[in-house]
């Protein structure tokens, strides 16, 4: 194997020293898919789920990484976080075959679809990993990388305030009419999306990006660091505020205090912390959000649970979001896993939303991929027990990855944050990237 391989190991040392053409690649997924809206590139008929430019571009960066991918496979796929992504594809695979042969609960072309996301989200892993790992020589890539994603997230802020103020397009996939590519406007009382096809892809993106800010804030010491990394917090503030996404807000709230934890950065957590509240509680919107929770907790103690109304009958207290996932979307995922507990109904079978992603795994693809799913995050873990932080931009990097991906598996108990595309694919690519450099280090 090694004999056959050794001739493609030479012309990728080759290829990498003539050109930048993977750091290319990367900076491009890395601008691109954050900042290009979601307008559809071909319509499939029967879905209103669209092949977009995103996807080509990620199936190209893909193809190009198989040189370095199958020439390091044997090293590749000894990692147990490796065999457990794959574990957990051939189950989505197995439960997909049950969905449309044995429960007959799907549409093969969907079902299909599905599946293909899936493997693309988690391609980016592989993209990641491969790149720091067996193609990066750049000793300051991961400074390179957070200098890149400060720009981005300058752009998302510019083009939320044209949202907000100048009649900026929004583009949003929340239904079947909006996702044809249709460009509305901001209404007052609206949320802002900015780029992303949703507000909670906007502030999920954020809770990835924002505790790296915030821990090079205080880790960093020269003035033009605490300037530039000190604005993109303010603008993080701005655009979670008006993103209005409640869970967000206490996610992104957890996610920063573990990084600065982790960077031992103990009294900025208060600081840090009383900071945010303060930043957070001139949002009306978000007061108003968290005001109706407690509006609603209230009533439910006092078992005051209706008041009435002249001429109008009973009023009832409740929160429209948590009501549809208690009433409504909960339980029907479980209604699925009943149906069976080992593979589930498939992808797609409980509809698009789930607003729990663990329920969504169980519902689709039974007890055995929710227990694939969370096998991905265990030896996730377990690589990620092997940083030792020091005052740089890498450290950086990872320990924000840590206190993002906690944050995130708290987001998952209230939002199907793994299926929103802008965000997997992000998420799983500094996932890869994080793995990677852990890798190289400690191999």
């Amino acid at each position: 194997m090694q004999k056959l391989l050794s001739p493609y190991k030479r012309i990728l040392a080759n290829f990498i020293g003539k050109s930048n053409f993977y750091k290319f690649l990367l900076t491009f997924l890395l601008i691109f898919i954050p900042l290009f809206p979601k307008f559809p590139a071909l319509r499939i008929m029967g879905i209103y789920v669209s092949v977009r430019l995103e996807d080509f571009l990620i199936l190209f960066t893909f193809l190009a990484f198989l040189i370095p991918i199958f020439t390091n496979f044997k090293s590749l796929i000894k990692l147990k976080i490796t065999r457990s992504i794959l574990i957990f594809l051939f189950i989505g695979l197995v439960s997909t075959i049950s969905a449309i042969y044995l429960t007959q609960t799907v549409s093969s072309k969907i079902v299909l679809l599905h599946l293909f996301r899936r493997v693309e989200y988690l391609s980016l892993f592989f993209i990641g990993f491969a790149y720091v790992k067996y193609v990066n020589t750049d000793k300051k890539i991961f400074e390179y990388i957070i200098k890149v994603l400060l720009l981005v997230n300058l752009f998302i802020f510019l083009y939320g305030l044209g949202q907000r103020y100048l009649d900026f397009p929004v583009v949003t996939t929340q239904n079947e009419e909006y996702s044809k590519g249709i460009a509305l406007r901001w209404v007052p009382g609206s949320h802002i999306n900015s780029t992303f096809a949703g507000h909670y892809d906007l502030a999920s993106y954020l809770i990835l990006t924002m505790p790296i800010f915030a821990a090079s804030f205080f880790v960093f010491k020269e003035k033009i660091n605490k300037v530039i990394f000190g604005s993109s917090v303010l603008i993080g503030f701005w655009l979670l505020s008006s993103a209005v996404s409640r869970i967000s807000v206490v996610a992104f709230l957890i996610a920063c205090s573990i990084t600065l934890l982790l960077t031992k950065k103990y009294k900025e957590i208060i600081i840090f912390g009383l900071i945010s509240l303060i930043a957070f509680g001139f949002s009306p919107d978000l007061r108003a959000r968290y005001g109706r929770i407690i509006d609603v907790v209230k009533n439910k103690m006092s078992l005051v649970y209706t008041v009435y109304a002249a001429d109008e009958g009973p009023v009832v207290f409740e929160d429209r979001s948590t009501s549809i996932r208690l009433n409504v979307e909960w339980p029907r995922a479980i209604r699925a896993f009943t149906k069976n507990p080992l593979v589930g109904t498939g992808y797609s079978s409980i509809t698009l939303a789930t607003d729990n992603d663990y329920l969504r795994a169980i519902g689709e693809t039974g007890i055995l991929g929710l227990l694939a799913f969370i096998l991905i995050f265990f030896n996730l873990s377990k690589i990620y027990k092997n940083i030792k932080f020091t005052t740089d931009f890498d450290s950086i990097f990872k320990v924000g990855m840590i206190g993002s991906t906690i944050a995130i598996l708290l987001t998952a108990v209230f939002i199907d944050i793994f299926e929103a595309s802008k965000f997997a694919t992000m998420f799983w690519l500094f996932t890869g990237l994080s793995v990677g450099s852990i890798n190289k280090i400690y191999e």
